[in-house]
């Protein structure tokens, strides 16, 4: 019989003792995700039984290891609920237009294939075999008409699925609106069923492990954290769920061609907050907005997302070797996800007017999807900078402070995005600990915080001429910044111990009871 949380006996997990069991959830594959990895080993080492669960696709490698004394590990996640089932059905829009993409394709491609079966045919019959030419004549005017018929079907089934994807068609803000209307925070039912695929994926995985303390990462898993605590409570069971909001929902940038993808994040969101016991966050701006926008009884726990400097584990591999390029050639570095929202195309577009600066990307992710790195490198070919470019692979999250150190400046391109304007991310930390004079577009927390302590330089988000003075600026005076660091407390504040201290303080209050709990209505 399992010991009740919070009762003093503890329970033991290989030989050592344990002050109750965690699930913390996810909804990537963790290896790229160096907080929720931190957050594992340091409650693991603080006592806790943790359990990190992620996610990978349906052919993904199913994985378990250990991350310190926690364990981790990968479930399958099939995501058919994610494909909208409009996509999948004929439309009073457009009656003519086909079901589906895959329909439209197979059509075309069948129609394609009897025209060459007819070329074939034709080429190899007699020229004396009159008759025969005669039903192939009439075999091609039939497959023209066909294909013709087909044609303008996928025609409209093309123009359907623009419509479709329109955020401002007539259709789509009335049904946003109806279902907004009739349900509520319930709408995201209709609006992105694909969010049952991760409760349908995970629940009997947490059901399982019989948490004391869900942890759920980001909006996704405060749902299915949320019903596993419902489920734990019709069991008999007090589960305490600690919600960890990296983003501001709301904020985020729409889904490019789903129109209704963002009312329904939003909607899920709300509908399970008030279920949380405890709300932990990444910055005091995002700590506030939070607060405000659920109506929570106190302003949830900052837990920066600062280096994690004593679990390093062997030294870093060499930037400047993996660039190619020795100590005295210049060297500009940005690390993380390449994306338009985080503006990386500018620091390529930028080199022109740098000669002698190389820019580094510490930026393909373990999965080795290098896609968008690739475009950066296409721009740099057609720019004449392509050897003063250089794409990485990410490093282990630990080692990336030692790797990051032998650069000369760090960049943080972000354009004016909601989250963008509360963000301190781990990027900012993990250069702040390598000492790097940082290149800031004036986002505002960011820049504040730059500004402020006189870490680096800022130039106005998506200016180029701007960057390039800023980046001069850092350069010429890269040694005066980095005195910054010198600064008594600054960095020593910056650390994931620190950090750690806090989640464990928030773990310790929801056993105790001595968080309030969420108050406000599902539906408000």
């Amino acid at each position: 019989m399992r010991t009740v949380l919070g009762a003093p006996e503890t329970r033991r997990k290989s030989g050592r003792a344990v002050r109750g069991r965690v699930v913390m959830l996810v909804d990537n594959a963790i290896e790229g995700d160096s907080r929720v990895q931190k957050q594992a080993r340091s409650m693991a080492a603080a006592g806790w039984d943790v359990s990190l669960i992620g996610v990978t696709s349906p052919g993904g490698r199913r994985l378990r290891w250990e991350i310190g004394e926690a364990e981790a590990w990968l479930v399958r996640l099939p995501r058919p609920l994610a494909v909208p089932a409009a996509s999948m059905r004929l439309s009073l829009r457009r009656p003519l237009a086909y079901g589906g993409a895959a329909i439209a394709d197979l059509r075309r491609q069948q129609a394609a294939a009897r025209t060459v079966d007819l070329r074939h045919r034709r080429a190899t019959v007699a020229p004396g075999e009159a008759g025969q030419r005669l039903r192939l004549a009439s075999a091609y005017a039939m497959n023209g008409l066909t294909r013709r018929w087909i044609h303008l079907r996928a025609a409209e089934h093309d123009r359907l699925e623009r419509a479709r994807q329109n955020p401002e068609a007539p259709l789509n803000r009335w049904q946003l609106h109806f279902w907004r209307t009739l349900r509520g925070n319930r709408s995201w039912r209709n609006l992105d069923p694909g969010l049952w695929d991760f409760e349908i994926g995970l629940a009997r995985h947490v059901d399982r492990l019989d948490p004391d303390i869900i942890h759920a990462n980001d909006h996704r898993m405060l749902g299915v954290g949320a019903r596993a605590k419902m489920r734990a409570a019709s069991r008999g069971r007090d589960v305490k769920l600690v919600w960890d909001a990296h983003e501001y929902v709301p904020g985020l940038a729409p889904l490019a061609g789903a129109p209704k993808w963002l009312a329904a994040q939003v909607a899920y969101e709300r509908e399970h907050a008030h279920l949380a016991d405890a709300v932990v966050t990444v910055s005091p701006g995002l700590a506030d907005l939070l607060r405000s926008t659920h109506g929570l009884p106190e302003k949830p726990a900052v837990v920066l997302n600062c280096p994690e400097l004593s679990a390093a584990t062997g030294p870093a591999p060499d930037l400047r070797a993996d660039c190619g390029i020795g100590p005295d050639d210049d060297l500009v570095v940005y690390c993380g996800g390449i994306s338009e929202a985080r503006n990386t195309l500018l620091m390529v577009e930028a080199l022109p007017d740098l000669p002698g600066v190389h820019a580094a990307f510490v930026s393909v992710p373990p999965s080795g999807r290098r896609a968008a790195a690739d475009q950066l490198l296409t721009r740099a070919r057609e720019l004449g900078v392509v050897d003063r470019v250089h794409v990485l692979p990410y490093v282990p999250h630990d080692q990336v402070v030692a790797y990051l150190a032998a650069a000369d400046a760090a960049v943080s391109p972000l354009l004016h995005l909601p989250n963008h304007e509360i963000a301190l991310s781990n990027k900012f930390f993990e250069y702040a600990h390598a000492r790097l004079p940082l290149v800031t577009s004036d986002v505002r927390t960011m820049a504040d915080v730059v500004r402020t302590q006189r870490m680096g330089e800022v130039y106005r988000a998506g200016d180029q001429a701007d960057y390039v003075r800023a980046v001069r600026s850092a350069l010429d005076g890269r040694e005066r910044f980095r005195a910054a660091y010198d600064r008594p407390g600054l960095l020593d504040d910056w650390n994931w111990d620190r950090q750690a201290a806090v989640l464990d303080k928030v773990y310790t209050q929801v056993v105790a009871g001595a968080v309030p709990a969420q108050t406000r209505g599902s539906d408000d």
